[in-house]
This record gives structure tokens, C-alpha cells and sequence, in this order.
């Protein structure tokens, strides 16, 4: 049995002994109380600090100061990559990350992120409420003792920055490439040498030369952090996070001492500061490219055998995972959902927004 499966069985067969065990009703904690929330972000990185701070804003005035919300950024407690451990020891209360930084823990946390070529931000939300995926979300946290739900987006984010074009599938190998998650390891099948830094690191790495290249989130946040000063070359599509999600978790034990209200304004905090993070990149980027391109940047697209290299490597990335009950459960009901969706979406919006965009000019 490997460690996964154990850690599954040792969780769900603990989780049903206490239920049958505990006949009390659970004890809150009562009083004002300050919780701690971690973040992987460096204080102040466009939109994704941002929805960390609204959620923490929102729910320490939501429930009138009963409870205290206490930001620190990336360093400021823990580092950004040590988030997850830091709530799930009970150091820290609550983080608000993109979970496929902790793939390590267990690689299905990838889809409540992006995998590559998965979900939009609107095929994610469709699973996500509507089609099982907030379900094991929880399922997946009960392993860990953490109460995950998503509380951000950044909608598609972009191919990234290169040093030099990119003609063929070739010209990965070697390349020294900063992309975390499944899509990193995708780049990795095709020969680049991956580095998962984190975002407030990002424009060192690539102006010292320590990467080639870089992905970071889009025109707005990339813009922000200044990579247009190092290279004029930007890849807007991308084949890794088609609507990347970022989630707000609790220790599971603290999420169970707090009252109902208390959880559930939590629980609403967080899915409406996904629709606003979605819709304050979105509003953003457009007005970012127009900049970015005044500027000099070119942007430019894969070609077709880039596309098709991205695909191969994916799906061997995902193969090699099937193994895993969690991980084949997570993937079958995200690819039913998101083929589901994308079926209505494209004869739907897709066919409309071609015809307005010809009509319109």
C-alpha cells in the first residue's frame, strides 16, 4: 500500500470512528479571535495578493470582528512554498494559495489550480459548484486536515516570456523555464529544466540570466512585475492554466471550532471573491496588452507542433498519475464536467462572440 492510499484510509476510517463515537454537539469557541492567514504570495503582487487581502478584509468585517483576519505575506511567517504545512501543523490558521504549489502533497490538488489543458475559469466554476468538484476539494482536505474552498481566479493565463522565439518543440530542451504545477512538468517531458520559483522572485530569476524564460499570470499582473524590462517576447496563450483557481484554507480543527455563521460567511467569502478576482484580471489585461505592445512587445503564438508537443507531454504527465484512486477519481469527474460544459459553451458563446467580433469589425 502506498503512502497516499494509506493516508485515504487512515483519514476516512478515523473520520467514521469519530462520528460514531462523538454524540455531543461541538464546542465553539467563543469571544473575538485573531486567525492567522498565510499566503504564497509577496505582499503587493498584483490581483492574487489582492483577492487574499479582500478575503481576509471580508470576512473580519462580515462577522462584525468576531473573528480577525491577520495577513502575512509570502516571508513574512513562512515562505510562500510552506504555506500548506504551516496550516496543516496549526502554526498558521488559514493560507490562501494556488494549491498546485503542493502537488508534492498530492497531485490531484493540481485541478483545484489548473492542470494542463483543463478547465476554463468558467468550466471550473461549472465543476466546482454544480458538478462534484467542491465535494472532493473537501475529500482531498480531509487527508490533510485543512477546509479548502476556491476564493480566486485568474482567468487564462499567459505562454510566457522568452529570450528568443520559439519555432519548434526543440527549443525547450535545455530551456531553463519557470512554470510550477503539471504544466512544469509537461515542459519538463520536453526537455526543459523547470524551476518552481516563487512569484515575488520571478523578475530577479529572469534578469539575472538564472531562467530563460518565465510564465507568470497575464498582461496585467506580468506588466506589474516589470518582465517587459527584460524581454520583448510574450506568448499570450498558454497551454498550462486555462482559468487558474486560488483557494482559502483552514486547519480543519480551527474550521470546526468556529460557529456556523462563522463558516458559512467563510465559505461565502470565498466563492465571491473568486467572481471578483476573475473579473478584476479580466477587466485588467486588455488595457495591459494594449500597453505592453505600445512598448514594443510582440506578441506571438506556438506553432502547431509547439501545441501538439504541449499535448503529448500532458497526457503522459496525467498517465503516470492514474495509478492513484484520488488523483483518476478527481481527473475523471473534471474531464466529464468540463466536456460537458464545453460542449453548450462552444456552439453558444464561442459562436457568438466569432459573429459580434465580425459584425462589429
Amino acid at each position: 500500500m502506498d503512502r497516499r492510499s494509506f493516508l485515504t484510509k487512515a483519514a476516512l476510517g478515523g473520520a467514521t470512528a469519530a462520528a460514531a463515537t462523538t454524540l455531543a454537539a461541538p464546542m465553539y469557541a467563543q469571544g473575538n479571535r485573531t486567525l492567522t492567514l498565510v499566503t504564497t504570495w509577496g505582499r503587493g503582487l498584483a490581483g492574487v495578493h489582492d483577492s487574499a487581502q479582500r478575503c481576509a478584509d471580508m470576512i473580519t468585517a462580515l462577522t462584525d470582528g468576531q473573528l480577525t483576519v491577520d495577513l502575512k505575506a509570502a516571508g513574512e511567517l513562512v515562505g510562500a512554498f510552506e504555506v500548506f504545512d504551516a496550516v496543516t501543523s496549526g502554526q498558521a490558521d488559514m493560507y490562501h494559495g494556488a494549491d498546485y504549489y503542493f502537488v508534492g502533497q498530492h497531485p490531484a490538488y493540481a485541478f483545484f489550480t489548473a492542470v494542463p489543458f483543463g478547465m476554463t475559469a468558467q468550466e471550473l466554476a461549472n465543476w466546482y459548484y454544480h458538478n462534484g468538484g467542491m465535494e472532493l476539494h473537501d475529500e482531498l482536505g480531509q487527508i490533510f486536515g485543512i477546509k479548502s474552498f476556491l476564493a480566486g481566479n485568474t482567468g487564462a493565463q499567459g505562454g510566457g516570456w522568452f529570450r528568443k522565439e520559439i519555432t519548434g518543440p526543440e527549443d525547450f530542451q535545455g530551456l531553463k523555464f519557470r512554470m510550477p504545477g503539471l504544466g512544469g512538468l509537461a515542459l519538463g517531458k520536453m526537455g526543459a529544466s523547470v524551476q518552481n520559483i516563487p512569484g515575488s522572485e520571478v523578475y530577479q530569476a529572469l534578469s539575472s540570466g538564472a531562467i530563460d524564460g518565465t510564465e507568470w499570470i497575464g498582461p496585467w499582473a506580468d506588466e506589474k512585475l516589470g518582465l517587459q524590462e527584460i524581454t520583448k517576447i510574450y506568448y499570450p496563450a498558454g497551454f498550462h492554466e486555462p482559468g487558474a483557481g486560488l483557494s482559502l484554507a483552514t486547519n480543519r480543527d480551527v474550521f470546526e471550532s468556529l460557529t456556523p455563521v462563522q463558516q458559512k460567511i467563510i465559505e461565502i467569502v470565498s466563492g465571491e471573491g473568486h467572481q471578483w478576482n476573475l473579473a478584476q484580471f479580466l477587466t485588467q489585461n486588455g488595457a495591459a496588452l494594449s500597453r505592453l505592445q505600445a512598448a514594443g512587445v510582440r506578441t506571438m503564438e506556438f506553432p502547431d507542433t509547439v501545441w501538439d508537443a504541449f499535448g503529448a507531454a500532458s497526457q503522459a504527465v496525467h498517465d503516470e498519475n492514474m495509478g492513484d484512486e484520488i488523483y483518476k477519481k478527481v481527473y475523471d469527474s473534471a474531464m466529464t464536467s468540463m466536456k460537458s460544459s464545453s460542449s453548450w459553451l462552444k456552439i453558444s458563446d464561442g459562436t457568438y462572440t466569432a459573429q459580434r467580433d465580425r459584425v462589429l469589425g
